[in-house]
């Protein structure tokens, strides 16, 4: 006969033995299988938001299915569920049952018997513990009742467990952060921000006038002008500075990702979200966030964008809760907005708010006066990352080629010409002086024509477009995207060039090898 206080008090020891709800599982496994039929134990809960059960720990002395992480069940689960008062029920044959059945088809074990515990957390069900053996008919009533009397222990970890992954999670989400942040600190607080005395003093003005408050900041300009070095100074130039700062490209993540990004998301909230995600502004709390390229937002996200710029309050997907947030939004764009609240693709009272305090940042081809600067500082920086024996002088007249240059990839495509061409160098002599002779600007043949200079070919926009971009095609060795592709030197996301090369006609990948 078993003394029950003891059978309590050894298997709660074990119960409480981890915060690890697999652990506990395996403990409980080698301990109660001296009391019980057992070949292994299965714990889950039912998520009602993706009507599923999800498995939190299967251990098992026979070969089960253990990848599966979400059981879909059909629409009558919460109604079956709901009729369950018992805390243990017997199931000597799980085909007579429909829940149990889908559970264990999906494991990959049918024939079986089961003991199922439920747990239930402050008068909430919170899931089930199932006990199995192989075998139909193999569970008594006495068996239920040693099951029994541990509820409130599995119950009681259970709840623990689901409370200490979620921590968990968040920890680690805020420990990336913490690591990112503390490396473009060091990058980011000293920073010299080239051209601040030259072509963007009326920036830095703008800046230390709004860098101290909490309105809106929307940074405008080309792609690779440097909105996001703005964005650094301004968080870091202001209260706030002792805060996360976060940054998301809008244009980078898929539509359907976006809302889990920027708000987070419940637990069960889609197929795949096993633990509550905290979502971008969270992340952001008591910081600022930058917005890049927030243009390409789709019209569903800029409605909860401007409920968190009005309200101060964000909802994850699948909540049900407003989350108060303090959060600074920093937001970038190289399209028009104002033509686009014209198109009926942004909307007028979001592009309202976030146009409070704009700030345009010239492109480079309006501020020349600061490239020598930009390339002095390239060539020591890179070739300090380099591990250049030496930092390369410039060859007559490499200065002046550049400056002949329009750049229309801006202050990117600046950096990474200078990279590319320090990044060959390191190959030949370091001794040679740097003359960029790789690099063939479509401009250059142009450069010092007068305007009037009858035997001058006025090339249309599109055509020049077309000619710098295949010219860069040449330059990448016909890659488009990748580390020194195309869009890489342009400074463009792939999809935004490769958009613009079927545009203007210009072949790449299969298509670009065809007769």
């Amino acid at each position: 006969m078993v003394d029950e206080r003891d059978f309590f008090n050894q298997a709660t020891l074990r119960i409480c033995s981890s915060l690890d709800i697999g652990e506990v599982a395996q403990e409980c496994l080698d301990y109660l299988k001296g009391y019980i039929p057992l070949d292994g134990v299965v714990v889950s809960y039912f998520d009602e938001k993706s009507r599923s059960f999800v498995i939190m720990a299967v251990k098992s002395e026979i070969p089960l299915n253990e990848e599966v992480t979400n059981i879909p069940m059909p629409p009558e689960a919460p109604e079956l569920l709901s009729r369950v008062k018992t805390s243990v029920r017997i199931f000597n044959d799980t085909e007579e049952y429909l829940i149990p059945f889908i559970i264990w088809r999906t494991l990959g074990l049918i024939e079986k018997s089961s003991l199922l515990l439920f747990t239930r957390f402050k008068g909430q069900r919170l899931g089930q513990i199932d006990f199995f053996v192989r075998g139909r008919n193999r569970y008594t009533e006495e068996h239920a009742h040693l099951i029994e009397l541990l509820e409130k222990p599995f119950s009681i970890a259970m709840a623990n467990s689901l409370q200490y992954h979620d921590i968990v999670n968040i920890k680690d989400l805020f420990s990336q952060d913490i690591r990112r942040l503390r490396r473009e600190l060091n990058q980011s607080a000293d920073t010299e921000i080239i051209g601040a005395n030259g072509g963007l003093s009326g920036v830095m003005e703008a800046v230390s006038q709004v860098a101290p408050l909490n309105t809106p900041v929307l940074l405008l300009g080309e792609t690779g002008v440097g909105k996001e070095i703005i964005a650094n100074r301004i968080h870091y130039s202001s209260p706030r500075s002792e805060g996360p700062f976060v940054k998301i490209n809008c244009g980078a993540i898929p539509e359907g990702l976006i809302d889990s990004e920027l708000f987070g998301h419940e637990k069960g909230a889609f197929t795949g979200a096993v633990s509550r995600k905290p979502g971008r502004f969270e992340r952001a709390q008591k910081g600022t966030i930058f917005l890049d390229e927030v243009g390409d937002l789709p019209a569903s996200v800029q409605v909860r964008l401007l409920r968190v710029v009005q309200e101060k309050e964000i909802e994850r997907v699948g909540g049900t809760s407003p989350i108060k947030v303090d959060v600074r939004v920093i937001a970038a764009t190289h399209r028009d907005l104002e033509e686009l609240v014209k198109e009926g693709s942004f909307r007028e009272d979001l592009w309202f708010r976030l146009n409070v305090f704009p700030i345009h940042i010239p492109p480079l081809r309006e501020r020349k006066a600061d490239i020598p600067q930009m390339v002095h500082y390239f060539i020591k920086s890179k070739a300090r990352e380099l591990n250049l024996r030496v930092v390369p002088e410039l060859a007559p007249g490499a200065m002046e080629r550049l400056m002949a240059y329009d750049w229309p990839g801006n202050v990117r495509e600046l950096q990474n010409i200078v990279e590319r061409s320090l990044i060959r160098m390191r190959f030949t002599d370091l001794s040679r002086p740097l003359d960029f002779e790789e690099f063939h600007p479509h401009s250059e043949s142009q450069a010092g024509r007068p305007a009037t200079d009858p035997g001058r070919t006025v090339l249309t926009l599109d055509e020049a477009t077309r000619r710098h971009i295949q010219e860069v095609l040449g330059i990448a060795g016909g890659r488009v995207k990748g580390k020194g592709g195309a869009a890489e030197l342009l400074g463009v996301n792939p999809s935004t060039l490769r958009h613009r090369m079927r545009v203007l006609g210009i072949p790449y990948g299969r298509g670009s090898r065809r007769g």
